[in-house]
């Protein structure tokens, strides 16, 4: 996809502050440290549209991003962050599931897992969840870069066997350093879109 503009739009708590707009939508999920902000700034060609943080646990709304008055990305708080308390843990828990669950626009969304490890406790909930409603998901396992193309298969099949990926679910292997990944990644979502 060329991509010819890209904004912010809102950061959102509550339905009635989502965006009124029939743009089709793609969620990203992912624990905090997972590569989410990479994603985005790779996949649109920007240094810096979602801020990388240092710090895990920045994102605590949803973040919807316009793409060429096409279609919004939304970027959701990550999970697994320890430094947050229970009830605000529970919060985000509760204003993720209401957009996922009841958003009509939502079309997939990218579950970002990182290549190097097996998926996380978090990571298969996620999966599950999602399976559990019927929402699409694609699959991008991230910092491909950090591993050794000898090694690659294996951490592929260690991330499929885990979240026991199902076959109408793509599974797109991603660096935000080299690229890798964001061809199939555009790919995907635009099969979504026609």
């Amino acid at each position: 996809m060329k991509i010819n503009k890209t904004e912010f739009v809102i950061s959102a708590v509550k339905p009635h502050q989502y965006p009124e707009s029939e743009f089709p939508e793609f969620a990203l999920a992912g624990r905090s440290n997972v590569g989410k902000s990479s994603f985005i700034n790779k996949m649109l060609n920007r240094k810096a549209l979602a801020r990388i943080s240092s710090k895990p646990g920045k994102t605590q709304l949803l973040n919807f991003f316009n793409i060429n008055d096409l279609l919004y990305f939304v970027d959701v708080p990550g999970y697994g962050y320890a430094k947050v308390s229970k009830t605000e843990r529970a919060a985000w828990g509760k204003m993720i599931e209401t957009y996922l669950t009841t958003r009509e626009q939502l079309q997939a969304v990218i579950l970002l897992v990182d290549l190097r490890h097996a998926p996380s406790n978090d990571d298969i909930m996620m999966y599950d969840f999602l399976k559990h409603y019927n929402i699409p998901a694609i699959i991008v396992a991230t910092k491909a870069d950090k591993i050794k193309k000898s090694q690659l298969q294996k951490h592929i099949k260690v991330v499929r066997d885990t979240l026991q990926i199902e076959e109408e679910d793509t599974l797109i292997i991603f660096s935000s350093e080299t690229g890798q990944g964001k061809e199939e990644a555009w790919a995907a979502i635009e099969g979504f879109l026609s």
